[in-house]
C-alpha cells in the first residue's frame, strides 16, 4: 500500500505530573538540544520489526506524546491524549497497536476512527509505513466518496487494521460487511473534530457495538464535556496525557506577510516566484475551483504548477505528490484538506495565497515546511480588509510576522537578466557546444554576420523579447478607469427549482432536500460535517441551510456527480438516512426566504429563516 506520510515530529521529553494517572508534557521547538537522558524508541520497549521501520522513516527519538503514550498502551491501559495535530500522535498509537496485533485470520483487530477521509488516508498510510517489516499485516482505509467495491474487496481479503470515517463504518456495520467482534484496539483520532461534525451518535454506537475487552485510545486537541462523557462511559480508568505547546509554530520557519489587494495577488505572486529562491512551494487557496484556476494561470506564465483538491482521485494525488518529490513539479496549489498530512522534503516555501479564517489552519499550512530541523519560509497575502485576521494569527501563535515589500519591477528585471546569464553559463558546459559552434562559425563566414548578432537571434528564438522585461506600472492618473456594473440583488425568496450562485466560489448551487429535521435534533454543523465528509465536499461548497420540523433544505453544487449523489443518499445523520434529493418545492414553505448568516470562517450558521407565507 502507498505510505508516504507519517504524522510524527521530533520533540522534547515528558515531565510527569503529580496527579496519579496523568502525564503532563511540554513540547519545545525542534531545534532545541535534547537532553541526553531523553528516551529513545528502543528504551520504550518497541520490538525490532517496528524499530527497523522507524529507522527507515528517519526518526531517532520519540516526541513527547509518543514517549508518554506508548508505554501505557503497551501495558494494556486505555489512554486519553490531549495534543494538537503535528505532535506525532499517529505514531503514538500505531506503534503499540502493531506490536500487540493478532494477525491470524482476516477479521479486523484494530479500528481507527477519523473525522475526514483525508485524515483516514493519512493514518492508514502511516500504519503501512510502521508495519513495513511485519509480514502478512493488511491495513485498509474506508471512507465516504470512495467506491464500496474497493472497500468490500479489501474487507473480504482481510484487513487487520481498518481506518475509517464514522459514517462509512456505520454503513459497513449495517450491511454486515464489517465484523468488529474480534477487535482488540479502538482509536478515536481528533475526537473533538468528529463531535463538531455531528458524529457523536455514530461514534457512541460504534463504541457500544465493539467488544468490552478492547483497548481504547482517544486523542483530542481539547476536552469538551462531550469528550469527557465518552471517556468516562467507554474507557476503563484511562491514563490522561497532555502535551502543552509552548509555541504554535516552528521556530525554523521564517514567517512574513505582504499587503496586497485581491485583484493584484497574481501579479504579486509572479514577482515573488521570479525573485525569491525556492526549491518547491505549496500555495494554499480556499476553494477547489481556485486550485485549478491558479495552477492554470501559473502554467501559462511558465511555472511548473499543478492543483490538488478533494475532487482529485487518489491515484492522481499520489502521482502529483510523486512529481513534487522528484523535482518534476515545483509548485502545488492546494486546499487545506487536500494537503493534510503532506510531507515532502523539497518544500521550502508555503504561501497563503488566501488567508485562512482560523489560526489552526494557518499553523497546519505552514507546518508543511521547516520539518525535521530544516528551515522554511512562510508567506501570507493580506488584503487591506483582512488585517484583523493577521492580528488574530499573531496573537494565537504568539509570533509576530515580518512585513515584506513586494519585489519591484527593477528587482524582477534584474533577476531575469541574471537568469539569462546563468542559462548561458550552464549551457557552455554542454557536450553539444562544439557542434553548434561549428554551425555558427560556418554561418558567420557564409553570411558575414557578427557573432553577437547571431547569438541575439538565437536568444530571440528562445525568449519572448517583447515581454522579457516587466513594464513599470503607469501612474494612477494614467490607469484606465473601469466601469463597475451595479450588482443586481437576488430576490429575497426563491423557489427550489431556481438555482443561485455561491458567493464564495461563483459555483452554481441547487436546493436539495434531506430527510432529517428538528425532530431528529440536527444542527447545521452536523449537516455540513456529514455531507462534506461522505460527499468529499468543502464547507465552502454549501449555501443556505434551512432546518424544518421533519426535513431540511440544503444548497449544494448543482453539478454533483452521480457517484456523489448516490453516496449522499446513503449518508446518515443522527442515525437517520438523509435520502438526499433535489427539492421539488412543495407548497407552504418548501423554499428559502432568507439564507443563514455564515460566519467568516464558513463554520456555524445562525438560523434566521422563516417559511414563506
Amino acid at each position: 500500500m502507498s505510505t508516504n506520510q507519517v504524522d510524527s515530529v521530533p520533540g522534547d521529553k515528558e515531565t510527569p505530573d503529580n496527579k496519579e494517572g496523568h502525564v503532563d508534557t511540554d513540547a519545545v521547538p525542534a531545534d532545541k538540544d535534547r537532553n541526553a537522558a531523553d528516551p529513545t524508541f528502543a528504551d520504550l520497549g518497541i520490538d525490532e520489526r517496528v524499530l527497523a521501520a522507524i529507522a527507515d522513516v528517519g526518526y531517532e527519538t520519540p516526541s513527547p506524546i509518543q514517549a508518554a503514550t506508548i508505554p501505557p498502551l503497551l501495558s494494556g491501559a486505555d489512554v486519553v491524549g490531549l495534543a494538537q495535530t503535528g505532535t506525532g500522535k499517529t505514531a503514538a498509537f500505531a506503534i503499540p497497536i502493531l506490536m500487540g496485533l493478532d494477525t491470524s485470520g482476516k477479521a479486523p483487530r484494530a479500528l481507527v476512527l477519523a473525522p475526514t477521509r483525508e485524515l483516514a488516508i493519512q493514518v492508514a498510510e502511516a500504519f503501512g509505513r510502521y508495519a513495513a517489516h511485519i509480514k502478512g499485516l493488511h491495513v485498509l482505509p474506508i471512507y465516504g466518496g470512495q467506491s464500496y467495491g474497493v472497500q468490500l474487496s479489501g474487507l473480504r481479503r482481510g484487513a487487520h487494521v481498518v481506518v475509517g470515517t464514522p459514517g462509512r463504518v456505520i454503513d459497513h456495520l449495517e450491511k454486515g460487511t464489517l465484523d468488529l467482534s474480534q477487535l482488540q484496539y479502538l482509536v478515536l483520532d481528533e475526537a473533538d473534530e468528529m463531535l463538531k461534525m455531528g458524529f457523536q451518535e455514530d461514534v457512541e454506537r460504534i463504541l457500544a457495538d465493539t467488544p468490552s475487552t478492547k483497548q481504547v485510545a482517544l486523542f483530542s486537541a481539547t476536552m469538551p464535556s462531550a469528550i469527557r462523557k465518552i471517556s468516562k462511559q467507554y474507557l476503563n480508568n484511562p491514563v490522561e496525557i497532555t502535551v502543552k505547546t509552548k509555541t504554535s509554530t516552528n521556530v525554523n520557519i521564517n514567517q512574513r506577510w505582504v499587503q496586497v489587494s485581491h485583484q493584484r495577488k497574481l501579479d504579486a505572486l509572479t514577482r515573488i516566484l521570479e525573485v525569491e529562491a525556492f526549491e518547491a512551494m505549496i500555495l494554499f487557496v480556499r476553494t477547489k475551483q481556485a486550485t485549478e484556476e491558479l495552477a492554470e494561470k501559473l502554467r501559462s506564465r511558465g511555472f511548473s504548477a499543478a492543483a490538488i483538491n478533494g475532487d482529485i482521485a487518489q491515484n492522481q494525488r499520489e502521482r502529483t505528490i510523486g512529481q513534487l518529490k522528484s523535482g518534476s513539479l515545483d509548485i502545488l496549489v492546494a486546499t487545506d484538506v487536500a494537503a493534510r498530512g503532506l510531507d515532502v522534503d523539497r518544500i521550502s516555501h508555503v504561501v497563503n495565497y488566501d488567508i485562512p479564517h482560523d489560526t489552526e489552519s494557518y499553523v497546519h499550512r505552514i507546518g508543511r515546511t521547516g520539518r525535521a530541523g530544516r528551515s522554511g519560509e512562510a508567506l501570507l497575502f493580506v488584503a487591506p480588509r483582512e488585517r484583523h485576521l493577521l492580528k488574530a494569527i499573531e496573537r494565537a501563535t504568539r509570533h509576530p510576522l515580518t512585513e515584506m515589500q513586494l519585489p519591484s519591477v527593477e528587482d524582477v528585471n534584474a533577476q531575469r537578466v541574471t537568469k539569462f546569464g546563468d542559462a548561458i553559463t550552464e549551457n557552455l558546459s554542454s557536450a553539444n557546444v562544439p557542434l553548434f559552434r561549428k554551425l555558427i562559425e560556418d554561418y558567420e563566414r557564409e553570411h558575414n554576420i557578427p557573432l553577437v548578432d547571431i547569438a541575439a537571434a538565437l536568444a530571440v528564438s528562445t525568449y519572448d523579447g517583447d515581454n522579457f522585461f516587466m513594464e513599470p506600472e503607469p501612474p494612477p492618473s494614467e490607469r484606465p478607469q473601469r466601469d463597475r456594473p451595479q450588482r443586481e440583488r437576488p430576490p429575497r425568496g426563491f423557489g427550489s427549482e431556481e438555482r443561485s450562485h455561491h458567493r464564495g466560489t461563483g459555483a452554481e448551487l441547487a436546493t436539495y432536500r434531506i430527510s432529517v429535521g428538528k425532530r431528529h435534533r440536527v444542527v447545521p454543523g452536523a449537516i455540513v460535517g456529514a455531507i462534506a465528509n461522505e460527499g468529499g465536499l468543502r464547507r465552502s461548497d454549501f449555501g443556505h441551510i434551512s432546518i424544518r420540523p421533519d426535513h431540511s433544505l440544503v444548497e449544494l453544487p448543482a453539478d454533483l456527480s452521480s457517484e456523489t449523489l448516490e453516496a449522499l443518499r446513503r449518508t446518515r445523520i443522527s442515525g437517520q438516512l438523509i435520502q438526499l434529493q433535489l427539492d421539488s418545492g412543495p407548497p407552504g414553505g418548501g423554499s428559502f426566504t432568507r439564507g443563514p448568516r455564515r460566519d467568516r470562517d464558513g463554520g456555524k450558521r445562525t438560523e434566521r429563516r422563516k417559511p414563506r407565507s
